[in-house]
């Protein structure tokens, strides 16, 4: 079973961003728990799948659970902080709900390297409020857009100096 090395409950404020120019993007996760602060490495896809599931998954609760959002952070509180010092690279992601104590919660296990036991891989746990994971959800489908085009016929990201798509037959497509 793998070690929950950090069970932040409830997290102080949560966000992602990525670092770097389009193309060569680093992609974070990170939460704050007063004086605790935990940066997961991640790629753009989970990013996107965070952003896409929690909306759904908010959709869900609010469903089941109705009531306002309250205020949600602000651009400043979602900004990543320094150091950005990396506890691990994300593997599996999961969401839930707890309804007793209205938290949304997410977690991490750590990508496993060749041969890693199982029983040695690190997992942390974010437990947040609807409205901070409804600002999550936003700010990483934001993240996200803000990366290089994708190419209408192939759906790959297009270089500033063009893109040779195999939808064409190789033929180079500068938009």
């Amino acid at each position: 079973m793998p070690r929950l090395i950090y069970d932040l409950r409830p997290v102080d404020r949560i966000t992602t961003d990525a670092v770097g120019e389009p193309g060569r993007r680093t992609f974070y996760i990170q939460a704050r728990q007063e004086d605790v602060l935990v940066t997961i490495l991640c790629e753009k896809e989970q990013v996107r799948a965070l952003a896409h599931s929690l909306e759904e998954l908010l959709e869900e609760i609010n469903a089941k659970f109705p009531r306002p959002l309250g205020r949600e952070p602000g651009e400043e509180e979602l900004r990543l902080e320094e150091p950005l010092e990396p506890l691990f690279r994300a593997g599996r992601m999961g969401l839930g709900y707890e309804p007793h104590g209205d938290w949304v919660v997410l977690v991490i296990q750590e990508l496993p390297e060749a041969d890693q036991d199982p029983d040695t891989l690190r997992v942390v746990r974010f437990w947040a409020t609807r409205e901070q994971m409804h600002a999550l959800s936003r700010r990483g489908a934001d993240v996200v857009a803000r990366g290089r085009p994708l190419c209408p016929l192939c759906g790959r990201p297009i270089d500033p100096q063009g893109h040779i798509c195999p939808r064409r037959n190789g033929k180079a497509v500068v938009f």
